[in-house]
């Protein structure tokens, strides 16, 4: 079963990732039992059909990097699960993605990195909200998945804000007043 870090440790990934074949559309995918992932465009295909299944917490829905979070605004209260897919390690649209989705739409399911997430953005990636991280199948043993948790506080203070600590630093310190001096 493949893993990835979900809140800081590396955990079983239940979950199965649909994309499209060559060939085969949003009509007519294949979708299997169980947890599923599914992209954008087979959930707008075939909503009615996966509404109780997205509702029982059995299906997400997945983001291509060129769909943005009010593709999914209305229903992403239904889903257990949202992934952004990374194509590349340099496209970073995923990143402002997922501050929306946490900070402007609420959204407080599992949201997911998914493709080429590398092990030198899982900082990034949280702060921008997302809580689980996983890399494409085969990039990192499970040795290295396991080092890589170290990652997620290479910086124990942050100085700017994020979907996940709102206020800059020097909003959250908290500096005494100097006392007056009377003249």
């Amino acid at each position: 079963m493949p893993k990835l870090i979900k809140n800081g440790r590396v955990v079983a990934d239940d979950w199965q990732i649909v994309t499209l074949t060559e060939g085969e559309t949003a009509v007519s995918a294949v979708v299997p039992a169980g947890r599923v992932l599914v992209p954008l465009a087979v959930w707008q295909a075939r909503r009615e059909e996966f509404a109780g299944r997205a509702d029982a917490g059995e299906l997400g829905v997945w983001l291509g990097s060129s769909e943005g979070p009010e593709a999914v605004a209305d229903d992403a209260a239904r889903f257990a699960v949202i992934g952004i897919d990374f194509p590349k390690f340099t496209d970073g649209r995923g990143y402002s993605t997922a501050t929306l989705l946490r900070t402007r739409y609420g959204y407080t399911g599992e949201l997911r990195a998914i493709g080429d997430v590398l092990r030198d953005q899982f900082n990034y990636l949280t702060r921008c909200g997302f809580d689980a991280l996983q890399p494409r199948a085969g990039r990192y043993s499970d040795e290295q998945l396991e080092a890589a948790t170290a990652s997620l506080a290479d910086f124990t203070v942050p100085y700017q804000a994020s979907a996940t600590l709102p206020q800059p630093l020097f909003r959250r310190v908290a500096r005494p007043t100097p006392p007056q001096v009377k003249s």
